[in-house]
Formats: structure tokens, sequence, C-alpha cells
């Protein structure tokens, strides 16, 4: 008989985006927030948050064959946690909020969240690891890297291409058939007409670059 019971979850980070990826996962069925991780402050551990334990990143090694973990940070250099993790044999979870809308056509990899209104259009892929929050939304045949970070309100078009590690701020706007970069950053309300390099900051409309030689943010 097949087990039904939600499945225990740890978000990794301890700030308050962690308390918010903790409540998308506590209204998305088959999922139930059982801690948050910390990996920085060891004085951290021990303590809770929002009603819940906090771990030191080395305790949850005796978890890995029960838990699954879920990144809660919102910078693009997640993966620094993640691979940290996963080297202690940690599986990720894939967060969807029951408001959100994904193509059954579209992928989403693991350790991704995808909070509430989201859009994802048919023939789309979305990576490892990525943060696509409130509202966001993402058109067809557009591919999404890894530990890309989508800020609410963005909107993505059709047949683009997001790099690997890169920000898309607040209501910003990347029109269809644009490509940008890895580890760049889209300023929040940026309007994107052209496509972006790698390791960029873009502002305004149209977009155009302040700032070169960035990682993400």
């Amino acid at each position: 008989m097949k087990d039904e019971r939600p499945r225990p979850l740890l978000v990794l980070g301890t700030r308050t985006f962690a308390e918010e990826v903790a409540d998308i996962a506590s209204e998305t069925p088959g999922w139930r927030v059982a801690g948050f991780v910390e990996n920085m402050d060891p004085a951290r551990a021990g303590d809770e948050l929002a009603g819940l334990p906090v771990y030191w990143v080395d305790e949850i090694a005796d978890l890995t064959d029960t838990h699954w973990g879920l990144s809660g940070l919102a910078t693009t250099h997640r993966s620094r946690f993640t691979d940290q993790v996963a080297a202690l044999g940690l599986r990720f979870a894939t967060v969807v909020h029951p408001s959100a809308r994904i193509s059954p056509t579209s992928t989403l990899g693991e350790g991704t969240v995808v909070s509430v209104a989201v859009v994802v259009a048919s023939h789309t892929a979305v990576g490892r690891h990525v943060i696509v929050n409130r509202g966001a939304l993402i058109g067809h045949h557009t591919e999404i890297g890894d530990y890309v970070s989508i800020q609410p309100g963005a909107n993505i078009a059709g047949s683009c291409a997001i790099g690997v590690g890169t920000y898309i701020g607040m209501g910003a706007v990347v029109l269809d058939h644009v490509s940008i970069g890895a580890h760049s950053i889209v300023g929040a309300g940026a309007v994107v007409t052209k496509d972006v390099p790698d390791n960029v900051q873009v502002v305004g409309v149209p977009a155009r670059i302040v700032k070169e030689n960035v990682e993400g943010k």
C-alpha cells in the first residue's frame, strides 16, 4: 500500500526568506516542514525558527534517509549550501504551490521552488534550485538555468534563455527571443529588449549595462 503521509522537509537557511519558503511548502500537498538548517553560525543550532527546530548542517547526516531538503536562500550563490548538504546525502524536493500553473509539457529541476500564482507556459525547462517568486510569469519554449532567482512579478517571454545563477529583479520584463548570460543581474523594473552577456548588471527601460564583472546576487 502506498505511503501517502507528507514527507518531512528541511529548509536550508534561517533568514526571513527561509520562513517564506517554509510557508510555501506548508501549503503544498505532500510535504511537511520539519525544520531549518544553518551552516554559518553554530550558535543558531538548537534554537527554533517559526516554532520548528534549527539543525546545524552536520547534524542532518542522520536524517538523509527520511528527509528532503529545499533551499531557503534568495541569493544566486545558494549552490554553496546545496552542494554541502548534497555531499551529506540529502535529497532535494521540488515544491510547487497549489496556486501555480505549470504546463504539463514543461519540466522543473530538483530543488526548485515555485511560489504563489506563478505561471510557467508550455515546453519550458526550469533548472535545478531555481527560485520562482510570487506572481512571476515564464513564457513558452524558454530555458531557465540552475540557481536562477526570478523575483515577484517578473515576466520572461517565450523562447528566452536565462543563464546559470542569474538574478531577475522584481517586475522586470524580458522580451521574447532574448538571452541573458550567466551570473548577471537584471534590475527591478528593467525591460530587456536585447541579449545580455555574462556577468553584467542591467537596469532601466530599455535595459542597459551599468556594471561589469558581477557574480549574480
